[in-house]
């Protein structure tokens, strides 16, 4: 395992500590009664508390929680960055995941470990080159390979997701609104898988969402990209998300008819070389009015694989009457990461950024409230 780095700073005051369960219930259904549906949220709660509003921090596939309590070198994650500036943190384990504790196969079957992917896609992909951005990753803390200790202690922490990801989208948009339910209004910051858990989320409870933090979402909408390397580099594939942004059902307006279906289009050519050609409503296109009241900020990295077609994401909220920010990290100066950025040698420069973003679009909307009232 990595050595751990005793940290060179002042000690991080706590004011409490502890967990909870939200959602959930126990199913007589299944084998043996096994209570499903949970999220595990550890809670941190900084002394002195200076933001009104908490952040909930949710990871992404084959992860747990601890993407955000540290990292594989020993260093702080966002959880401790965060707390430090004074916010509540809820770091969750996603339904049947870590500590959201299930009976094996009890909420569906899970799956298999895949090393391969987690070489190519999360810690070494300029070694494999499958797509364009590829080769420009230089920030993960280690040489990327087993036998190195960073790496060993990154894939220490791998969790099997569900096979069903329709299934895990509707589970966890349930157990996070369990979650905003008993704690109150919060920031919801998302990452890669569980991107696609906060439109859902925002769509059904608009009031509890004050910012949505989506690093890398879930992504492209209407077909995910799968990455064959040059020349051709990307392909569609999966069946259609019939929400444009995932399979969970969205508010559009105006209403669709029973029966009916979004129509969607591809672009006829990308909007830069090295992009995927991204999909879009077909005009006149529906919009979506209850996530068009929470402010939203798309976060992407240099050498991810989502540094393709990330921008497609935040085009389609556009389209669908959804203002967004987004940013790419290399646009200000920040370059070389990759799609587990929180693990990164940069970790809290990156942090900064989003720190920035809330504190400018909070005070925004405070401004905003007073002049309604």
């Amino acid at each position: 395992m990595a050595k751990r780095r005793r940290p060179a700073r002042k000690p991080l005051v706590l004011e409490t500590t502890g967990y909870l369960y939200a959602g959930g219930k126990i199913d007589s259904s299944v084998e043996g009664s096994p209570t499903v549906g949970q999220m595990y949220a550890e809670y941190f709660i900084p002394h002195p508390l200076k933001s009104p509003f908490p952040i909930v921090m949710v990871h992404g596939g084959s992860q747990t929680g601890t993407n955000f309590t540290g990292t594989p070198d020993g260093r702080e994650g966002w959880a401790q960055y965060f707390l430090r500036r004074g916010h509540a943190i809820y770091v969750v384990d996603q339904v049947a995941r870590g500590r959201s504790a299930h009976f094996s196969q009890s909420q569906g079957a899970v799956q298999t470990g895949n090393l391969a992917r987690t070489e190519q896609r999360f810690v070494a992909p300029k070694r494999f080159n499958l797509w364009p951005q590829a080769k420009r990753h230089t920030r993960w803390p280690g040489a990327g390979k087993p036998g190195d200790a960073v790496f060993d202690a990154f894939y220490a922490t791998q969790f099997p997701s569900l096979e069903s990801y329709p299934r895990q989208q509707k589970i966890n948009r349930d157990a996070i609104i369990a979650l905003l339910e008993t704690i109150g209004p919060a920031i919801l910051l998302v990452h890669s898988q569980s991107g696609a858990f906060a439109w859902p989320v925002a769509d059904a409870r608009p009031m509890l969402v004050k910012a949505i933090v989506a690093i890398e979402p879930n992504g492209p909408p209407v077909y995910e990209a799968d990455f064959k390397g040059a020349p051709d580099w990307f392909a569609d594939i999966g069946p259609c998300k019939t929400s444009g942004l995932g399979m969970v059902p969205l508010t559009y307006r105006p209403l669709l008819k029973s029966g009916k279906a979004l129509s969607f289009v591809r672009q006829d050519k990308p909007d830069a070389p090295g992009l995927v050609r991204g999909w879009l409503q077909a005009e006149p296109a529906r919009k979506l009015p209850n996530l068009a009241k929470v402010p939203i900020l798309i976060l992407v990295a240099e050498a991810s694989y989502h540094a393709a077609y990330d921008h497609a994401t935040a085009a389609y909220l556009a389209q669908a009457g959804v203002p967004n920010t987004f940013i790419r990290l290399p646009d200000i100066g920040i370059r070389g990461n990759g799609h587990m950025m929180m693990l990164e040698q940069n970790s809290d420069e990156i942090a900064a950024v989003i720190e920035g973003w809330l504190k400018k679009t909070l005070a925004k909307k405070r401004t905003v409230a007073r002049k309604n009232r």
